[in-house]
């Protein structure tokens, strides 16, 4: 059974603004399956639908095999939720809180105490159990967030761009976790704006624009699909033509660019050393070379159009928001969707 299975999931706002438009998609029970997009994309209103906090307006979805309009509350036992601004009470400790998040969950005192200083310790937060959360840096907010989402062991774990503002440190902290938490059997569903996090984590990727899903699969199935990975050489002066004769013989040669012989390598890294061979006996110095692959960033503007925000220089403009929204996904407050 999928942990996740969405299908024609729509949601329109007040004047008709359409923030998801007919999505579909499918994650596997025990996968990481992260979700890229510009903002404004639709990313987090998709979340906050799966997560019953807001009602769609078309299309079905189930969460560990509940509906998530008819059989809200059972999708809400299920799954764990850590958004983008994590509502921590900053006078109670660390220990305070993940203990009232467990006393919510109707865990009995004493295993109650004894989950706050299993998750505390598990965050690399034990240190700071005792203080209040508002000394607590971003880093620190974040992974206490992860802590109290865990506490009721969900099957599935909602991560909205949980790294989001961190320094390298602290991301670091949350991949390790997200991957610890996985391997335990966890389905993580991530919504991202780093490019690198989705490659590093991610089983599948999904890439989100204007609402719709443009493009799913394997970070390397989609890598595949914007072009071959390529080997740029430096070849010593007067040698460049020789070498471009002796490359095109091993693979697709591309147009030279900045004094460089370009090959496109069919076979990827595995074909670097033959080439190097090739040029070796043939008597042509190689002052350099280097193996460039195709990155999520070349695939996000391939199927968007646009850099994705966060990501080398943020090229690409964001999708607007309609007129007076000022959300994510130009979408205006709601209250959680009934049970």
């Amino acid at each position: 059974m999928a942990a996740i299975e969405v299908r024609g999931l729509e949601r329109a706002f007040q004047g008709g603004v359409k923030a998801v438009r007919g999505v579909d998609l499918e994650v596997a029970e025990g996968e990481i399956y992260a979700f890229l997009g510009p903002n404004g994309a639709g990313k987090t209103t998709t979340v906050r639908m799966l997560t019953t906090l807001l009602r769609p307006t078309g299309g079905t979805a189930r969460v560990a095999g509940h509906d998530i309009v008819r059989e809200a509350p059972a999708v809400r036992r299920a799954i764990g939720v850590a958004l983008q601004e994590a509502a921590l009470d900053p006078l109670m400790t660390g220990r305070e809180l993940i203990h009232l998040q467990a006393t919510l969950h109707r865990l009995p005192r004493a295993e109650a105490r004894a989950k706050a200083d299993e998750l505390l310790a598990r965050v690399g937060l034990e240190h700071a159990a005792d203080r209040r959360v508002g000394t607590y840096s971003g880093g620190m907010r974040r992974r206490l967030d992860l802590a109290s989402a865990l506490v009721h062991e969900p099957r599935v774990l909602f991560l909205d761009e949980p790294t989001t503002g961190l320094d390298p440190v602290s991301r670091k902290a949350i991949w390790d976790e997200v991957r610890a938490l996985n391997r335990s059997g966890t389905t993580v569903f991530l919504t991202t704006q780093y490019l690198e996090e989705a490659d590093q984590l991610a089983d599948r990727v999904g890439i989100i624009a204007q609402g719709r899903i443009v493009a799913e699969g394997t970070p390397s199935e989609l890598k595949a699909q914007v072009g071959k990975p390529h080997l740029e050489i430096s070849i010593a002066d007067g040698e460049l033509e020789r070498a471009r004769e002796v490359v095109a013989r091993l693979g697709h040669e591309l147009p030279p660019k900045d004094g460089l012989v370009l090959v496109e390598l069919e076979g990827g890294a595995a074909q670097v050393a033959p080439v190097v061979r090739a040029l070796d006996e043939a008597g042509i110095a190689v002052e350099s070379l280097q193996l460039v692959e195709p990155t999520l960033d070349d695939v996000f503007v391939a199927k968007t159009g646009r850099h994705l925000e966060g990501n080398g220089d943020g090229a690409g403009a964001s999708v607007e928001a309609a007129p007076g929204d000022s959300s994510e996904d130009g979408a205006r407050p709601e209250q959680p969707a009934e049970a």
